[in-house]
């Protein structure tokens, strides 16, 4: 699982949370990191940390909710470094409102940025891939977008119901060009993210009696199920969407 050595790892929404663990863990293994967010102000940090420690990053900044933003990037990668080894779609969004009013601004954005911008990136890499001889793509989905709803959440559940499909579709499509494609289901990650729905104390104390760890995960408890995903080990392991979430039960 530490064999990412040379390989080049596009990840968005590599400037925090998630994204900033997979960033240093596979820098930390070899790894080349093209780190993508939508601003330098978390990503410039995060990119310095890892050259400071020896490891190979440089920063993308580009806003993946738009096509040509996501090609332009690919062809930077590729010029950069010369190929693209693995996907890492990650960048999300996840705004706050009851279904009744939600603003149309809101519904679309967080569409955009959690779905249409992995398919952007899936197939431009996918493409990239396919001319390469194979390559693995990680959908950083949420487990809300399986069998558990969040309150006040309808824009980011239904992103990450359709990653999850999205997940599967490509999976079926692309198996034949050698790329796996698999996604990640965490729960509440202690993130920037889930910092509002952290400080709904009710919901937490339920959501922690649900978990049997009685715990919250942490961006370091995705990280090794992603790498283990992207390395030669999980070589037989196709289209899945595989919950980290402590055990979480229904309830």
């Amino acid at each position: 699982m530490n064999g990412f050595h040379d390989q080049v790892v596009l990840i968005s929404g590599a400037g925090r949370g998630i994204g900033k663990a997979l960033a240093h863990a596979f820098a930390q293994r070899g790894a080349i990191v093209a780190a993508n967010d939508i601003t330098p102000l978390n990503l410039n940090p995060t990119v310095a940390e890892i050259q400071a420690d020896g490891g190979q990053a440089k920063a993308y900044v580009f806003d993946i909710a738009k096509r040509l933003p996501c090609l332009s990037m690919v062809e930077q990668v590729l010029d950069d470094w010369g190929r693209i080894d693995i996907l890492i779609n990650n960048a999300g969004v996840e705004p706050h409102a009851p279904l009744l009013e939600m603003d149309e601004w809101d519904w679309q954005r967080t569409l955009d940025v959690n779905l249409s911008g992995a398919f952007y990136l899936t197939q431009a890499c996918g493409r990239v891939m396919r001319q390469q001889g194979g390559g693995c793509v990680v959908n950083i989905a949420s487990i809300a977008g399986r069998a558990y709803g969040l309150r006040n959440r309808a824009a980011y559940v239904a992103s990450k119901m359709g990653l999850i499909g999205l997940t599967r579709a490509a999976a079926l499509e692309l198996a034949a060009h050698n790329i796996r494609v698999n996604a990640v289901c965490p729960g509440v990650i202690e993130t920037e993210m889930t910092a509002a729905l952290r400080q709904d104390e009710a919901m937490m104390q339920s959501w922690l009696a649900s978990i049997p760890q009685r715990r919250l995960g942490k961006p370091e408890d995705v990280v090794g199920l992603v790498l283990f995903l992207c390395s030669p080990a999980a070589a037989y392991i196709n289209g899945q969407a595989i919950n980290v979430d402590g055990g979480k039960v229904m309830c």
